[in-house]
């Protein structure tokens, strides 16, 4: 890789070129590793700096020593000093304590139920 250019930020095209992938690559990468570019008032993807140098991280993780999104993410995110991501479920663990509360109430019930049917 060579020396990023002396600038505050980068359109799409210029990235892809810099990291050495398809813009649509980076799109993408834009959704797993949760990265934000700025817009330009034509809608263009305007990343910072320090994003390209992220992106040029993700590509030596992903396919220079073969680690996977999930991998490449947590390895990302110890190097940063931080707790690895933990997968989204889309559900509280508040939502998931009571529905088992209730699903464990229910089925007392139906034993207690079976048990009466039987006797």
């Amino acid at each position: 890789m060579s020396e990023l250019p002396d600038k505050l930020f980068f359109r799409i095209g210029e990235v892809a070129e810099l990291v050495g992938v398809e813009p649509h690559v980076l799109r993408y990468w834009e959704t797993e590793f949760k990265l934000r570019p700025q817009r330009s008032s034509a809608g263009q993807r305007l990343y910072r700096r320090q994003e390209v140098v992220k992106l040029l991280r993700v590509r030596q993780l992903l396919h220079q020593e073969g680690y996977t999104i999930a991998g490449a993410r947590k390895a990302l995110a110890e190097s940063a000093g931080e707790a690895p991501p933990r997968p989204e479920m889309g559900v509280e663990m508040d939502a998931l304590k009571d529905a088992l509360r209730r699903l464990r109430h229910l089925r007392a019930e139906i034993v207690a139920m079976a048990g009466e049917m039987r006797g």
